[in-house]
């Protein structure tokens, strides 16, 4: 498939293009859209020649472009018609000084356009370099102009070539023919922008439109680029369309004119999100799909083999990293979070910023790892599992998305996966008898002895502090996903996956305080056992323990700031880019309760931020530390056995399993005052040798866990 990015570059021979070259020091506009343009209506083919820099124009009408029905974006009536022919003169003055050119077109419904009579590029007409369009074809799809509205047109950047001359010194001639959905359509859009990147200080032409953005050259973030083939993504139903993607690894740069070398295919996409989707920076949700519209599960961007994707695009988090953080800590805490890639897009040749590629909650091996629910899984010990479900809003289109709860507050289930489609009425109404089970039981007088024959304890501590960790003010009432397994597996309610915190770090202004104190769940929470099970004392200590636990690891202060600062070191000057497309730097953005100038100043108040609450959170957490080294979760299988020997040890002691049922986890070594000293990873069994020379005689605590289960136990230096 071809793209008008990578396409330009093929027609003109710019393969070899030195990209090194490219020292852009400003912008200037040699054509406008309201210049004086030569026209002339499509109601017959005009001459051959018409788009060569000699032809003859004496005889076509001139007026000021755009050119339409005369509906608020136009400057030249003219007639009902299929199709329009434009073409404009323009003076060079020096080429050497023009490293780069874009043509920003905002067109309705369709175009081609044409440089000194070479196409330079089309919208919504084909791919580049193909059949020119007869004067009275009509595009495939009708496609909307989006200056009128506020938007931005789409840019078709062009890196100029001497040995083509494709810039001449002197004069030039642009071309372009504009091509109607329909006859009888009532609008006709035909607005045209040519503008140069000089690589000095000279001023040979007009300053850049008010909404001028550089277009995109390259990135150190893998490159996705999707072809609508002339189609407009909507919220529903999805659309077909191509997508490549490009990730030369790290350390080198991707080019929009660089081949695919990862994903090239068909997906299948559409708009998502909720409140997200009022804002001009959209996020999609895709599936990778074969030639047949079937699944294609592929290993996008390197991570595990799927078909469902989601591109977030963050816009009110100005720091780009909010949902990156948060699933970061999410992998290395719980069972499963999504995996992320950052990358930059570019839908129908059109610039959109920097994404974040994410995989959609769903169960799957490598995902949300439970039994699969198969259809006739109607009775019995299939029957019971696994349910991904979510507290969430009650969609109106859907009368059996979900159900409301008689307890409480009357919170909305949303079936997940499967979702509603694909569960059996049957299967619905165990869901809902089980939960409505667990509810009544959290509203008994002895629901704190009960608790744990429903819930599963270490997913629900370690999701309350992810959550509490970011203060995010949907926490615990939208987007709450959690899942059931399979009786013959424990067949308990486990919290998670975790999902979306645009909205947290102090990102919001309304409902609750977006201050570094206080805890988030009395203001949000929507499950009123979440409530209840957080009052009680055992589990107040557990989460203690088990914050104390964090703050000597994972969640060490200086490891959450390592790693905000690998990511925004992994944006790079992405960012740059991302805010040239998007001018919100600077401005409220719904619903901001801090505005930086500067990413670096969105970044300070981030980390900012997260050291207060983190030093809040240490000071004022749930329960007590009681015996938190030796009063931990003994649940390993009891056919999982190892030793520590010797013991007591001199400088060195090895941890030996006599099965390799522990396929992946950490050993934690710590001193009697309860300071971690020593962690190390544990794979497939395999013995793990501990070099002590560096500590002192004395006793030893040391920690095993592995798949959310922990075993513990105590050794001695002579």
């Amino acid at each position: 498939m071809k793209y008008p990015l990578l396409s330009l570059f093929i027609l003109f021979g710019f393969q070899n293009f030195g990209f090194g070259q490219i020292d852009i020091d400003h912008w200037e506009t040699a054509i406008f859209a309201d210049d004086i343009w030569s026209y002339r209506i499509g109601d017959s083919e005009p001459p051959a020649d018409w788009n060569q820099p000699g032809f003859n124009d004496n005889s076509w009408q001139t007026g000021q472009g755009g050119f339409g029905y005369g509906d608020g974006d136009d400057f030249t009536a003219i007639p009902p018609t299929i199709s329009l022919y434009i073409r404009i003169n323009f003076d060079l003055i020096d080429t050497s000084k023009i490293d780069l050119a874009v043509l920003h077109a905002d067109y309705d419904d369709a175009f081609v356009a044409y440089l000194n009579g070479e196409e330079i590029a089309r919208g919504n007409f084909g791919d580049p370099g193909g059949t020119i369009p007869a004067h009275d074809d009509i595009p495939p799809t009708d496609h909307e102009a989006a200056l009128y509205n506020g938007g931005l047109p789409e840019a078709f950047p062009i890196l100029p070539d001497n040995a083509n001359n494709l810039l001449q010194e002197g004069q030039n001639t642009l071309a372009i023919q504009i091509h109607n959905f329909l006859l009888s359509s009532s609008d006709f859009s035909s607005n045209f922008f040519l503008s140069l990147g000089i690589n000095d200080s000279s001023s040979d032409y007009e300053e850049v439109p008010f909404w001028f953005f550089e277009p995109f050259v390259a990135t150190n973030l893998p490159l996705v680029r999707i072809n609508t083939n002339g189609q407009m993504i909507e919220d529903e139903p999805r659309i077909v369309a191509d997508m490549e993607i490009v990730d030369n690894g790290p350390g080198n740069l991707n080019y929009f004119t660089d081949p695919a070398n990862d994903y090239d295919g068909n997906i299948a996409i559409e708009i998502r999100g909720a409140s997200s989707q009022g804002f001009p920076k959209k996020n999609y949700g895709f599936e990778t799909q074969d030639a047949n519209g079937e699944n294609n599960d592929y290993p996008v961007l390197g991570m595990p083999e799927e078909n469902d994707w989601i591109l977030h695009g963050p816009f009110s988090d100005k720091s780009l990293i909010r949902n990156a953080l948060s699933f970061d800590i999410g992998r290395k805490l719980m069972d499963y979070a999504s995996n992320t890639r950052f990358c930059e897009l570019i839908i129908n040749g059109d610039y959109r910023g920097v994404y974040l590629m994410m995989e959609r909650i769903k169960r799957d091996p490598s995902r949300v790892d439970i039994s699969k629910l198969k259809p006739e899984d109607i009775e019995g010990d299939e029957l019971t599992g696994g349910y991904i479900f979510q507290l969430d809003r009650d969609n109106p289109d859907s009368e059996t998305d979900g159900w409301y709860s008689p307890h409480g507050s009357s919170p909305f289930y949303s079936y997940h996966s499967p979702d509603e489609d694909d569960l059996l009425p049957v299967q619905k109404t165990y869901l809902r008898d089980w939960m409505s089970n667990f509810e009544n039981a959290m509203e008994q007088p002895n629901y704190a002895s009960t608790y744990e024959d429903f819930i599963d304890v270490p997913s629900f501590i370690d999701y309350f502090l992810i959550n509490e960790l970011a203060k995010h003010v949907d926490a615990f009432k939208l987007s709450f996903y959690m899942y059931k397994t399979k009786d013959s597996n424990g067949g308990k309610l486990h919290m998670g996956p975790i999902w979306d915190f645009n909205l947290g770090y102090s990102n919001f202004d309304f409902a609750c305080d977006p201050n570094p104190t206080d805890w988030i769940y009395p203001c949000t929470s929507n499950a009123f056992w979440l409530d209840r099970i957080l009052e009680i004392p055992e589990m107040q200590n557990l989460i203690h323990c088990r914050w104390e636990e964090l703050r000597a690891s994972h969640l060490l202060t200086d490891n959450l700031m390592s790693t905000i600062d690998g990511m925004v070191e992994e944006i790079g000057d992405s960012q740059e880019r991302n805010f040239s497309r998007w001018d919100i730097l600077g401005n409220f953005v719904w619903p901001n309760s801090f505005v930086g100038n500067t990413h670096e100043e969105e970044i300070d108040h981030l980390k900012d931020w997260l050291n207060q609450r983190l030093v809040w959170m240490d000071q004022n957490m749930l329960g007590t530390p009681i015996d938190c080294l030796t009063n931990v979760q003994d649940d390993l299988d009891s056919d999982f056995e190892f030793s520590a020997f010797p013991n007591p040890f001199s400088d060195e002691i090895s941890f030996t399993f006599k099965n390799a049922l522990v396929e992946k986890g950490n050993i934690h070594v710590f001193n009697s005052l309860g300071q971690l000293i020593l962690e190390r990873s544990i794979f497939n069994g395999q013995a793990l040798i501990l070099n002590t020379e560096g500590l002192s005689g004395g006793i030893y605590f040391y920690k095993i866990e592995s798949h959310r289960k922990i075993k513990s136990g105590k050794v001695s230096k002579f």
